[in-house]
């Protein structure tokens, strides 16, 4: 027997992120199917940013589509599709798409708290 579950990509809503404009989010799998983690997509339109913030957990994520830089701490990494990217809770960091075309990433984060500070 098992518990597993299939969400179809028609079946995603995407909303926009109210911290960032040309942001928008896609939860695949959430903790009203997985206790331990949650599996989510994001769009980051063409010129878009995403001002610097802080997450109480932390992130993994592989990058699908575009090209675009993501700044953690005092670095910053421009990264493209194939590319994977750990962001320690509690660091500083941010999003920019300089590029014209869209950029997309999933992101793994473990369910629970996930208080978003804006800096």
């Amino acid at each position: 027997m098992t518990d597993g579950h299939v969400v179809r990509d028609a079946d995603v809503e995407y909303e926009s992120v109210d911290a960032a404009e040309g942001l928008s989010k896609g939860v695949l799998l959430g903790p009203d199917v997985t206790p331990t983690l949650s599996l989510r997509r994001f769009e980051l339109a063409a010129g878009a940013t995403v001002p610097e913030h802080t997450n109480e957990i932390e992130h993994e994520q592989y990058v699908l589509d575009g090209e675009y830089v993501v700044g953690i701490d005092t670095e910053e990494y421009t990264v493209s599709a194939g590319d994977s990217v750990h962001i320690p809770a509690g660091a500083v960091h941010w999003y920019r798409n300089e590029g014209d075309e869209a950029g997309a990433f999933i992101c793994a984060v473990p369910n629970g708290d996930d208080t978003i500070e804006l800096l």
